[in-house]
């Protein structure tokens, strides 16, 4: 391939695209097979993409930071412990009234189940530029899982059904309501004993730029 062209093909997107796999609406409760396998592997590379991070042991993505946190002070699993977040934050979809579709409901029950199921074979690095080098990888698997499931238009995960949904009820900035759920939870987290470090401003300052190149990347079947 050229230059030209791989300038072309690593082109970030600006929205994401309708691609050929995209259901035609959110609340679609019965969507075409490839478009819920997409969907499920895309939230399944996400959760691979949270254990590599965990593994790296430089700091985690806010909301694992939380699930962290809550893992430290109880028995539970990080993948359990993501699940039962996930249901919280859902529940507080019910005053904002937004409208969970299958996306919502799949986005909760895979991503943790994958977190856990996916972990016994991640290894755990001990050296910094190993664990900088996994913690890049484990960026580049969550861009790449939310490039598929975002594609894949079946309704938001909770935590994004909560931004959008104080978005309207507010009218604040949706930068300001997005930076706002991510610092509190982040806070929550570490307090309750999560880890905050170099791991997750690697994923803070990444995840936008890297998910804009992969959705750019899948723009490749948009129609």
């Amino acid at each position: 391939m050229s230059k030209q062209g791989l300038l072309q093909l690593f082109r970030p997107a600006h929205k994401v695209p309708k691609t050929i796999w995209s259901s035609d609406r959110p609340l679609n409760f019965k969507p075409r097979f490839f478009t819920l396998f997409i969907l499920f592997l895309g939230l399944w590379i996400f959760g691979t993409g949270e254990a590599i991070l965990v593994a790296a042991g430089i700091g985690v993505s806010p909301w694992t930071v939380l699930a962290q946190g809550i893992s430290e002070q109880t028995s539970f699993t990080i993948g359990l412990s993501t699940f039962i977040v996930g249901v919280l934050v859902l529940l507080f979809w019910i005053p904002l009234r937004e409208v969970p579709g299958i996306g919502t409901i799949s986005n909760i029950i895979l991503i943790s189940m994958s977190i856990d199921v996916m972990a016994p074979f991640v290894p755990e690095q001990t050296s910094l530029f190993p664990q900088i080098i996994q913690a890049f990888i484990g960026v580049i698997f969550v861009a790449i899982g939310s490039a598929f499931y975002l594609t894949a238009n079946l309704g938001p995960g909770p935590r994004d059904g909560w931004m959008t949904g104080i978005q309207k009820g507010t009218g604040w900035p949706i930068a300001r309501v997005r930076a706002g759920i991510e610092l509190l939870v982040l806070g929550i987290g570490t307090f309750l004993g999560g880890t905050f470090g170099l791991g997750t401003v690697m994923f803070a300052i990444g995840i936008g730029p890297t998910l804009a190149i992969c959705l750019g990347i899948v723009k490749k079947w948009e129609i």
